[in-house]
């Protein structure tokens, strides 16, 4: 069996309330996948490189890329992609990138919820 990780990955902020956001907003994932992970594309850590090379000294053999993103933009289309193809050349594991979270249908319904939710307490 294939060793898989996914990893969540987030662009990254030198604040770490930033930061703390998305961990919380990860926390669902990484419990019920005790083999994903949390990183960052820059400004803070984990990295997308780290997590690539903890994977790798865990013995992971495939690696997919869930972005935390709400659209594909340059990092997506271009500064992403040429990072996971240096990290695919360097530790020689296939690294996938998946689409942004924001592409997914089941977002457009939980903002839906989350509107019906706030106008449902409005005074």
């Amino acid at each position: 069996m294939t060793r898989h990780r996914i990893i969540l990955l987030a662009h990254g902020s030198s604040d770490p309330r930033w930061c703390e956001t998305f961990e919380a907003m990860a926390a669902p994932t990484l419990d019920a996948h005790p083999n994903a992970r949390v990183a960052y594309m820059e400004l803070a850590h984990p990295s997308l490189a780290e997590a690539v090379e903890h994977a790798v000294g865990d013995g992971i053999e495939q690696i997919t890329v869930i972005p935390l993103f709400l659209a594909a933009g340059r990092h997506l289309r271009n500064d992403i992609p040429a990072m996971i193809q240096a990290l695919e050349q360097r530790h020689g594991i296939p690294i996938r990138l998946d689409r942004p979270v924001g592409e997914h249908p089941r977002l457009g319904t939980a903002i839906r919820d989350i509107v019906t939710d706030t106008l449902a307490e409005a005074p």
